[in-house]
């Protein structure tokens, strides 16, 4: 069989981000809070690296094909909303935590980003413009990504500006995927850690990712993350870890 003809869905991508995004969220609500684990910590960590970048993967191929972008915002913002009680009560251990926002918020700000650059390379054109149209899309993009990026930072939102960058970045470089994705990484560790370099490995799903949906399980994506974290904190709390 031709794997690579055969490829993998968009389906499969999300089941890797989801995966490694438990290993890693389990591993910083619980095992790092328990004494003699460090290694196993640290370990599950690195690989919950490669869950970030898979979702701004997935962020721009739902920008480019979703029926309704507005729509799309409107379900990040909903589920931004929703899970900012789990998300404060696994990582602070606190019911309302403003120091730090949930990675929806991000996804949120990166799209509207992404949809206002594409919104620009579409009006400020050669034809209307003349040769003042490639400098003013130059101006009003850097001001877009760093809106983007202080908005982040302002509401203290998971990967803040890095996240934000990253995902510009996939979007600018798309549909060269399995580029944009290492390029995505690549500022992203240059931003945030050089753990993020883990993330490289996301290439390959991505190399042989077909660009279909596959199963339909759209929701449970969706809801998996608040649930995921209330459970997480609330085993943490059970174990004695809040002290």
């Amino acid at each position: 069989m031709n794997v690579k003809q055969q490829g993998i869905s968009g389906y499969w991508l999300k089941v890797i981000a989801v995966v490694s995004m438990l290993i890693d969220h389990t591993s910083a609500v619980i095992l790092e809070q328990i004494p003699g684990l460090e290694n196993s910590a640290f370990f599950m960590r690195i690989i919950g690296r490669a869950a970030f970048p898979i979702y701004c993967f997935l962020l721009v191929e739902g920008f480019y094909h979703t029926r309704s972008r507005a729509k799309y915002a409107g379900r990040l913002f909903l589920f931004a909303l929703i899970s900012e009680v789990p998300f404060d009560l696994a990582f602070s251990r606190r019911m309302w935590n403003f120091s730090s926002n949930n990675v929806f918020f991000t996804l949120l700000f990166g799209l509207l980003v992404i949809w206002g650059v594409e919104g620009i390379k579409q009006k400020f054109v050669a034809d209307v413009y003349g040769e003042k149209a490639a400098a003013i899309r130059v101006i009003l993009i850097i001001v877009t990504v760093a809106a983007g990026g202080f908005l982040a930072l302002l509401f203290r939102t998971d990967y803040d500006l890095s996240g934000i960058v990253t995902i510009f970045a996939i979007y600018m470089f798309y549909p060269k995927k399995v580029k944009g994705m290492g390029i995505g990484v690549f500022v992203l560790t240059l931003l945030a850690s050089i753990i993020e370099a883990a993330a490289f490995l996301d290439m390959i799903p991505v190399y042989f990712y077909n660009g279909t949906r596959g199963k339909q399980m759209k929701y449970f994506f969706y809801i998996f993350y608040p649930a995921h974290l209330f459970l997480l904190a609330m085993i943490a709390r059970a174990m004695g870890l809040w002290a």
